[in-house]
């Protein structure tokens, strides 16, 4: 058997793996057990910014394996105190939680905003306001989040007192708060569900609702955030601060790490043995996590995003005009989406056998989201493929 084989044979189901086995990495590029090259413009889903190998990236965390990888939560650690500093300063807010993962960090903000609602009401009957097509993760709790019943439904009884609004639509987020509403969840742009960014208007209009009816606004940028849009946290873009980030992805560029981080009103709200985590924040992660900040301050590595987005974001809408399957173009900085009036999944396919790394997001949505690392010469390649690709689609 290959090793596609045995993985079939070893795994459980639960993704539509590809046929195609990763062995290594190298700048902007994966390679297969056979030795095909593949650009990646995918990133592993939002995660890999700095693509592969890059030396500060790699050296740090050598260094960390041979100094301390886990100790327990009882005690500080040197890294892990400068990296929550550094995780405090760019998102602007008081508290850090560490976790493992996107759909952790999650977790933690649904509890950090019940805890204070329960605090000021002392009772435990929160409601909790997501949006339809959102994503924010695959536990019993952050599933029921997720404004999308087909993640749901062989799952239940989930979690009780959520309700979905529609994203960019004020007026039904104001049908659904009563007196109970405790949080609003919302992805800046929101990524499984198809690219979409949330309206400039419709962000402030959030925040306003949030203090007018002390509820915690909690923003979800485990795929959009860490500077995936070209500033630091999405929100800079709209101007605001949230009650609660969640973080994840990019935050590790690697490694599995994610983060609750809370302003000072809801961080205090967390006492001892309210949550926990044993692998959550260990030296080892925040080494990466701190590195990934040094990288991003003192390499100039917003600035580069900010320039490559631009110069891809003008290729693809030369796409949208060229092509007729493609209807649209959706998103911000390199975090992008082309809206297909079919199904997007023949294209990706090809683009893979094509040696391009890309994924959808929904049914008719190629999402891109390359490393920050990629140049104009990667952009070229990608779009020449798309292209010809596209010939073959009417």
């Amino acid at each position: 058997m290959n090793e596609y084989q045995r993985g079939e044979e070893a795994f459980l189901k639960a993704y539509g793996r590809y046929d195609t086995v990763i062995e290594k990495g190298e700048g902007v590029y994966l390679y297969d057990t056979n030795g095909h090259q593949y650009l990646d413009f995918y990133s592993g889903i939002g995660v890999n910014s700095f693509g592969y190998g890059y030396k500060p990236y790699v050296e740090n965390l050598k260094k960390q394996l041979e100094t301390l990888t886990h100790v327990s939560n009882y005690f500080y650690t040197p890294v892990s105190v400068e990296a929550a500093e550094a995780v405090k300063k760019a998102t602007q807010l008081e508290g850090v939680f560490f976790c493992n993962s996107g759909a952790e960090a999650t977790e933690g903000a649904l509890k950090l905003a019940r805890k204070y609602y329960y605090m000021k009401n002392k009772t435990a009957d929160s409601e909790i306001i997501s949006f339809h097509h959102s994503f924010h993760g695959r536990t019993t709790g952050s599933v029921k989040l997720t404004g999308n019943p087909h993640y749901q439904e062989a799952f239940g009884p989930l979690i009780s007192g959520v309700r979905y609004a529609t994203l960019n639509d004020i007026e039904s987020v104001k049908a659904l708060i009563n007196d109970k509403t405790a949080a609003i969840i919302v992805e800046p742009v929101q990524g499984e569900g198809g690219v979409y960014p949330c309206e400039q208007s419709f962000l402030k209009e959030l925040r306003q609702l949030c203090d007018q009816h002390d509820i915690c606004l909690i923003l979800d940028e485990v795929q959009c955030g860490m500077g995936r849009t070209g500033t630091i946290m999405t929100y800079f873009q709209y101007d605001i601060l949230p009650d609660i980030v969640c973080l994840a992805k990019g935050i590790g560029a690697g490694v599995p790490v994610g983060a609750f981080v809370a302003n000072k009103k809801y961080a205090e709200a967390m006492q001892p043995g309210d949550h926990g985590s044993t692998y959550g924040g260990n030296p080892f992660v925040c080494a990466a996590v701190k590195t990934v900040f040094e990288i991003i301050n003192n390499e100039n590595m917003l600035e580069h995003v900010r320039d490559i987005s631009q110069y891809l974001i003008c290729q693809l809408d030369q796409v949208v005009e060229e092509f007729d399957i493609v209807e649209s173009r959706r998103g911000l900085g390199l975090m992008q989406g082309l809206v297909l009036n079919q199904d997007a999944k023949p294209i990706v396919k090809r683009l893979l056998e094509d040696g391009v790394i890309v994924i959808t997001a929904g049914v008719n949505v190629i999402r891109m989201l390359p490393p920050f690392i990629i140049e104009k010469q990667h952009v070229d390649e990608y779009i020449g493929k798309l292209k010809n690709i596209l010939k073959d689609f009417k």
